[in-house]
C-alpha cells in the first residue's frame, strides 16, 4: 500500500504565493519520481513540475520562474514553492509518486488540493 497526501492549498490572491506539501509512506522503498499536476473542469491533466530521486527538475513553461519544485529524499516529501501566482494557475493540483516495481513502473496519485487564485 502506497499513501501520497497532499497539503497547503487554499485561495490568495494575484500575485500572491502558496506552498503545497505532498508526503508519500507506505511501500515506498523505490521512488524514481514525485511531482506536481493540476486539472480544471473540462481539461487534461498537466505536469506542473516532477523532481527525480537524483534530483533532476522539469516545468511546464507557463509556471517557470515562478514555481520552484523540491524533495527531501529521507522524507519522502515534495514541496511545490508557487510564487507570482495568476488566476490561470486557478485548479486543482495533484500529487504524484512515480515507484519502481519489479518488472513495472507504477503511479500514485493524492486526492488532490484546491488552489484557487483570484484577480
Amino acid at each position: 500500500q502506497v499513501q501520497v497526501v497532499e497539503s497547503g492549498g487554499g485561495s490568495v490572491q494575484a500575485g500572491g504565493s502558496l506552498r503545497l506539501s505532498c508526503a508519500a509512506s507506505g511501500s515506498i522503498s523505490n521512488i524514481i519520481a514525485m511531482g506536481w499536476y493540476r486539472q480544471v473542469p473540462g481539461k487534461q491533466r498537466e505536469l506542473v513540475a516532477s523532481v527525480t530521486s537524483y534530483g533532476s527538475t522539469a516545468y511546464a513553461d507557463s509556471v517557470k520562474g515562478r514555481f520552484t519544485i523540491s524533495r527531501d529524499n529521507a522524507k519522502n516529501t515534495v514541496i511545490l514553492q508557487m510564487n507570482s501566482l495568476t488566476p490561470e494557475d486557478t485548479a486543482v493540483y495533484y500529487c504524484k509518486v512515480q515507484l519502481r516495481r519489479y518488472i513495472t513502473i507504477d503511479d500514485y496519485w493524492g486526492q488532490g488540493t484546491q488552489v484557487t487564485v483570484s484577480s
